[in-house]
């Protein structure tokens, strides 16, 4: 049993936990060794389109928070012990001299940062970026977007006087204060890990202001009380808001229920992404992770995730979205079940080609790769799904190599946390493909996290080892084991010459 957690009393925490596709207000009841969620409110989130531009509707999810607090308030009392948020990452606003938003920030997915990586190798090459960030080359990084408002002679960009990353904006919001939480900053490829502080001088080498960066916080920073406007509003007292890992990965691994501090297995983060990656106490960049385009995020409790960003279920997402658009509306349950039923092994796709980043039809580009490819076309919605979930199984197959290469040792378990441990049969596919036993669970690994930092931040626990304890005995766990391996091994021979390097 947890120390730190035994001898506390019932504390409530709020987490917000603001992601791709929807945002809700998640309260955690701890009570001694045991932590339930209750869900107070969810609300759709995603990218408005004005013109030919995609952006965030910053001050609606804004309201929409302070609408979950004021329910959260009225439902359990407003004995909050603290607040917590956290979103997904490389996006920001930008503030004037007033501390007044510049425009709605944008999505990253639209087009500005088409053709701007080659652009920065042009000033800066390649190497030296991933030599001063650790970070994995991604067109939709903070660096390019940054550099996509620079080109065109943004008149946003020139009068801006402070860049808050989209957690650390309603952060400010909620309590005045302007910092930049760490698990988030490191999404932007301009944080130097070694320095531990921005990469001031990569941004003066592509001619970006660096006036605008502000303090960097660690994670489980307490921020300060609410600010009296928006207490006020909700009916709440000023309860303390506290940056948990503010980045929603952050969050959802400091949920994984690793079961020992050598941390021999590795996580998949599954959602509209999947990251997949490892906990490491420093930052593993070599000519061998700029090779394989891993990733260095911050982490909670003086780690870092040595990650890969895979696009994951987003390719399931849209494909639901347009058929949902021609009317025929299927739940994601459904769509597993058509795919078990569907043949194996019909046709791959690689999930990373720039292709499927912003399509405007998924399930168009997808049949457009296969046929670009030599293969057959899925002729059907069960066959597409399971081309996507089988050729998923296979990206983290690869990816495992990687990680087992880039640290010397074999990693014997998978963990998958988030939304994607709902999806059996992608769990049982990941365990066949990499021949590994696979635990699925926590799903709710990103609230979880969140309300875990707040309470290490609080003294509820000792560290962080005692709250993943928590985890494992307060939530469900599934066992997937690896099947026959033949018929993968053949897939993955095919699949290697399909997933050549994007970044």
């Amino acid at each position: 049993m947890p120390g730190g957690a035994a001898t506390a009393q019932r504390k409530r925490f709020l987490a917000f936990d603001l992601g791709a596709e929807s945002g809700r207000a998640v309260l955690g009841l701890l009570e001694g060794d045991r932590l339930r969620l209750e869900e107070v409110h969810r609300f759709p989130n995603g990218p408005v389109r004005v013109l030919d531009s995609l952006h965030w509707d910053v001050l609606r999810l804004f309201s929409e928070m302070k609408r979950a607090l004021r329910m959260c308030i009225q439902q359990f009392g407003p004995d909050l012990a603290s607040i917590g948020l956290d979103t997904w990452g490389v996006d920001f606003a930008l503030l004037d001299r007033d501390d007044r938003l510049i425009g709605n920030p944008y999505h990253y997915r639209d087009p500005r940062t088409d053709g701007m990586m080659e652009e920065a190798f042009r000033r800066v090459p390649r190497e030296e970026i991933f030599q001063r960030t650790g970070i994995q080359f991604m067109q939709l990084n903070t660096l390019y977007q940054l550099l996509a408002m620079a080109l065109s002679n943004s008149a946003e960009l020139e009068s801006a006087h402070r860049l808050l990353m989209m957690p650390d904006l309603f952060n400010f919001w909620l309590t005045g204060q302007k910092v930049c939480e760490l698990t988030e900053a490191t999404t932007t490829q301009f944080y130097d890990p070694r320095a531990g502080d921005w990469a001031h001088l990569l941004l003066k080498q592509l001619s970006l202001p660096t006036h605008i960066l502000g303090e960097i916080v660690e994670p489980g920073t307490i921020l300060g009380p609410l600010v009296p406007s928006v207490a006020e509003e909700a009916g709440s007292e000023q309860v303390p808001v506290i940056a948990p890992a503010c980045h929603d990965t952050g969050s959802a691994v400091a949920a994984v229920p690793f079961e020992s501090a050598s941390q021999e297995g590795c996580y998949i983060s599954s959602g509209t992404w999947s990251l997949m990656g490892v906990e490491v106490a420093e930052p593993i960049i070599s000519p061998q992770s700029l090779e394989y385009n891993f990733t260095n995020e911050g982490g909670v409790c003086s780690t870092f995730r040595l990650l890969k960003n895979i696009m994951g279920l987003w390719l399931v997402q849209e494909c639901r979205r347009v058929w949902a658009r021609q009317g025929e509306s299927y739940s994601y349950d459904e769509l597993s079940q058509m795919a078990e039923q569907a043949a194996p092994f019909v046709a791959l796709v690689n999930p990373d080609d720039p292709a499927f980043l912003h399509p405007a039809d998924m399930p168009a580009e997808i049949r457009a790769f296969c046929a670009r490819t030599g293969q057959p076309v899925p002729e059907d919605k069960g066959a597409m799904i399971r081309c996507v979930l089988e050729s998923l199984a296979l990206t983290y197959r690869s990816t495992l190599e990687k990680l087992e290469t880039m640290l010397g040792r074999r990693l014997e378990v998978i963990h998958i946390v988030g939304g994607g441990a709902r999806n059996r049969l992608l769990c049982q596919f990941t365990a066949d493909a990499t021949q590994q036993p696979v635990l699925a669970g926590p799903v709710e690994a990103t609230a979880i996290g969140n309300v875990l930092m707040q309470a290490l931040a609080l003294g509820e626990f000792a560290s962080l080892q005692e709250a993943r304890a928590v985890v494992r005995g307060s939530f469900e766990m599934a066992r997937y084991e690896p099947g026959h391996p033949a018929p993968w091994d053949a897939a993955y021979e095919r699949f290697c010459g399909l997933a050549t390097p994007t970044g």
